[in-house]
Protein backbone atom coordinates (compact mmCIF):
# COMPACT_ATOMS: atom_id res chain seq x y z
CA UNK A 1 0.00 0.00 0.00
CA UNK A 2 1.38 3.40 -1.08
CA UNK A 3 1.83 6.78 1.42
CA UNK A 4 -1.19 8.22 -0.87
CA UNK A 5 -3.04 4.94 -0.17
CA UNK A 6 -2.77 4.64 3.03
CA UNK A 7 -3.79 8.57 3.43
CA UNK A 8 -7.10 7.77 1.45
CA UNK A 9 -8.06 5.28 3.70
CA UNK A 10 -7.09 6.80 7.07
CA UNK A 11 -9.24 9.87 5.95
CA UNK A 12 -12.21 7.77 4.92
CA UNK A 13 -11.66 5.93 7.73
CA UNK A 14 -12.07 8.77 10.07
CA UNK A 15 -14.74 10.69 8.08
CA UNK A 16 -16.58 7.66 9.02
CA UNK A 17 -16.08 7.41 12.45
CA UNK A 18 -17.39 11.03 12.36
CA UNK A 19 -20.37 10.27 10.62
CA UNK A 20 -21.01 7.12 13.01
CA UNK A 21 -20.73 9.64 16.26
CA UNK A 22 -22.96 11.99 14.77
CA UNK A 23 -25.46 9.77 14.05
CA UNK A 24 -25.43 8.01 17.55
CA UNK A 25 -25.40 11.63 18.75
CA UNK A 26 -29.26 12.38 16.04
CA UNK A 27 -30.44 9.08 17.92
CA UNK A 28 -29.88 10.20 21.41
CA UNK A 29 -30.73 13.96 21.41
CA UNK A 30 -33.58 14.01 19.01
CA UNK A 31 -31.34 15.68 16.54
CA UNK A 32 -32.76 16.18 12.54
CA UNK A 33 -31.30 13.93 10.06
CA UNK A 34 -28.79 16.42 8.61
CA UNK A 35 -25.35 16.41 6.99
CA UNK A 36 -22.73 16.49 9.90
CA UNK A 37 -20.49 20.04 9.03
CA UNK A 38 -18.26 19.92 12.28
CA UNK A 39 -18.13 17.47 15.76
CA UNK A 40 -16.52 18.92 18.69
CA UNK A 41 -18.14 16.57 21.13
CA UNK A 42 -14.73 14.48 22.55
CA UNK A 43 -11.74 14.93 24.41
CA UNK A 44 -8.65 13.99 23.48
CA UNK A 45 -9.67 14.68 19.35
CA UNK A 46 -8.65 17.70 17.17
CA UNK A 47 -11.40 20.24 18.24
CA UNK A 48 -13.41 21.25 15.17
CA UNK A 49 -12.51 24.41 13.51
CA UNK A 50 -13.41 27.68 16.49
CA UNK A 51 -15.80 30.11 14.68
CA UNK A 52 -14.16 33.70 14.86
CA UNK A 53 -15.87 37.04 14.53
CA UNK A 54 -13.52 40.00 14.66
CA UNK A 55 -16.04 42.40 14.42
CA UNK A 56 -17.78 41.24 17.77
CA UNK A 57 -14.51 39.95 18.74
CA UNK A 58 -16.22 36.55 19.91
CA UNK A 59 -16.07 33.23 19.07
CA UNK A 60 -16.65 29.79 19.94
CA UNK A 61 -17.37 26.28 18.57
CA UNK A 62 -20.60 24.64 19.23
CA UNK A 63 -21.06 20.51 19.78
CA UNK A 64 -21.83 19.62 16.60
CA UNK A 65 -23.19 21.68 13.05
CA UNK A 66 -25.51 20.03 10.77
CA UNK A 67 -26.33 20.98 7.12
CA UNK A 68 -30.20 20.48 6.33
CA UNK A 69 -29.51 21.80 1.94
CA UNK A 70 -28.00 25.31 2.27
CA UNK A 71 -28.57 25.92 6.01
CA UNK A 72 -26.68 24.94 8.99
CA UNK A 73 -27.50 24.62 12.66
CA UNK A 74 -25.48 25.02 15.17
CA UNK A 75 -26.18 22.49 18.44
CA UNK A 76 -25.24 22.37 21.79
CA UNK A 77 -24.79 19.13 23.90
CA UNK A 78 -25.24 19.48 27.80
CA UNK A 79 -25.45 15.71 28.06
CA UNK A 80 -25.90 15.64 32.27
CA UNK A 81 -28.08 19.16 32.79
CA UNK A 82 -31.78 18.29 33.62
CA UNK A 83 -33.86 20.97 33.47
CA UNK A 84 -37.89 21.55 32.09
CA UNK A 85 -37.04 24.39 30.12
CA UNK A 86 -33.47 26.10 28.75
CA UNK A 87 -31.25 27.46 31.20
CA UNK A 88 -30.64 31.50 30.52
CA UNK A 89 -27.20 31.08 29.50
CA UNK A 90 -27.92 28.24 27.41
CA UNK A 91 -29.82 29.37 25.68
CA UNK A 92 -27.51 32.92 25.11
CA UNK A 93 -24.44 29.91 24.66
CA UNK A 94 -26.55 28.85 21.49
CA UNK A 95 -27.30 32.25 20.06
CA UNK A 96 -24.41 33.40 20.04
CA UNK A 97 -22.82 30.60 18.10
CA UNK A 98 -25.98 31.40 15.70
CA UNK A 99 -24.23 34.87 15.24
CA UNK A 100 -21.53 33.49 14.97
CA UNK A 101 -22.45 31.25 12.30
CA UNK A 102 -24.04 33.79 10.53
CA UNK A 103 -20.78 35.82 10.29
CA UNK A 104 -18.77 33.22 9.86
CA UNK A 105 -20.74 31.97 6.39
CA UNK A 106 -23.37 35.01 5.84
CA UNK A 107 -26.40 33.17 6.24
CA UNK A 108 -27.95 33.07 9.43
CA UNK A 109 -29.00 30.01 10.50
CA UNK A 110 -33.81 30.44 11.35
CA UNK A 111 -32.25 28.31 14.65
CA UNK A 112 -30.16 25.85 17.26
CA UNK A 113 -31.05 23.02 18.71
CA UNK A 114 -29.90 22.66 22.64
CA UNK A 115 -29.89 19.33 24.02
CA UNK A 116 -30.12 18.59 28.32
CA UNK A 117 -30.34 14.63 29.10
CA UNK A 118 -34.03 13.97 28.43
CA UNK A 119 -34.84 17.17 26.33
CA UNK A 120 -33.98 18.87 23.21
CA UNK A 121 -35.38 22.30 22.01
CA UNK A 122 -35.24 24.06 18.60
CA UNK A 123 -34.30 27.41 19.63
CA UNK A 124 -35.41 30.49 16.91
CA UNK A 125 -32.43 32.42 15.69
CA UNK A 126 -34.48 35.76 14.85
CA UNK A 127 -33.75 39.64 15.27
CA UNK A 128 -34.43 39.33 19.10
CA UNK A 129 -31.95 37.13 19.92
CA UNK A 130 -29.27 38.60 17.77
CA UNK A 131 -29.93 41.96 19.59
CA UNK A 132 -29.74 39.86 22.82
CA UNK A 133 -26.23 38.29 21.94
CA UNK A 134 -25.01 42.22 21.22
CA UNK A 135 -26.65 43.85 23.84
CA UNK A 136 -24.91 41.01 26.09
CA UNK A 137 -21.47 41.46 24.43
CA UNK A 138 -22.33 45.10 25.23
CA UNK A 139 -22.62 44.61 28.61
CA UNK A 140 -19.81 42.52 29.04
CA UNK A 141 -17.20 45.23 26.89
CA UNK A 142 -18.83 47.69 29.55
CA UNK A 143 -18.08 45.70 32.97
CA UNK A 144 -14.79 45.03 31.55
CA UNK A 145 -13.77 48.81 31.18
CA UNK A 146 -15.84 49.57 34.34
CA UNK A 147 -12.79 47.21 36.02
CA UNK A 148 -14.29 43.45 35.06
CA UNK A 149 -17.13 41.45 36.73
CA UNK A 150 -17.39 39.31 40.33
CA UNK A 151 -18.58 36.16 40.30
CA UNK A 152 -22.58 36.03 40.04
CA UNK A 153 -22.83 33.62 42.31
CA UNK A 154 -23.18 31.56 45.80
CA UNK A 155 -23.17 27.85 44.64
CA UNK A 156 -20.35 26.35 45.66
CA UNK A 157 -21.22 23.48 43.39
CA UNK A 158 -20.68 25.90 39.99
CA UNK A 159 -17.79 26.89 41.57
CA UNK A 160 -16.00 23.33 42.01
CA UNK A 161 -16.96 22.46 38.32
CA UNK A 162 -15.32 25.14 37.07
CA UNK A 163 -12.21 25.15 34.74
CA UNK A 164 -11.26 28.60 36.16
CA UNK A 165 -11.24 27.56 40.21
CA UNK A 166 -7.46 27.28 39.66
CA UNK A 167 -7.32 30.61 39.00
CA UNK A 168 -9.79 32.50 40.33
CA UNK A 169 -9.74 34.42 43.31
CA UNK A 170 -13.21 34.77 43.80
CA UNK A 171 -14.04 31.14 43.99
CA UNK A 172 -16.36 29.94 47.23
CA UNK A 173 -14.02 27.63 49.14
CA UNK A 174 -15.01 24.31 48.31
CA UNK A 175 -12.95 21.29 47.86
CA UNK A 176 -12.20 19.81 44.34
CA UNK A 177 -13.10 16.42 44.05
Amino acid sequence: MSGTDFLASLLLTLALIMALRARAAERRFGLPRARTVAVDLEAGRKPAETLVSQRYRLSGRPDLILARGQAWIPVEIKPTRRARRPLTADRLQLAAYCLLLEETTGRAPAHGILCYAYESWELPYDARARDWVLESLAAMDEAEEAGGAGRSHQEPGRCRACNLAGVCDERLDVPRG
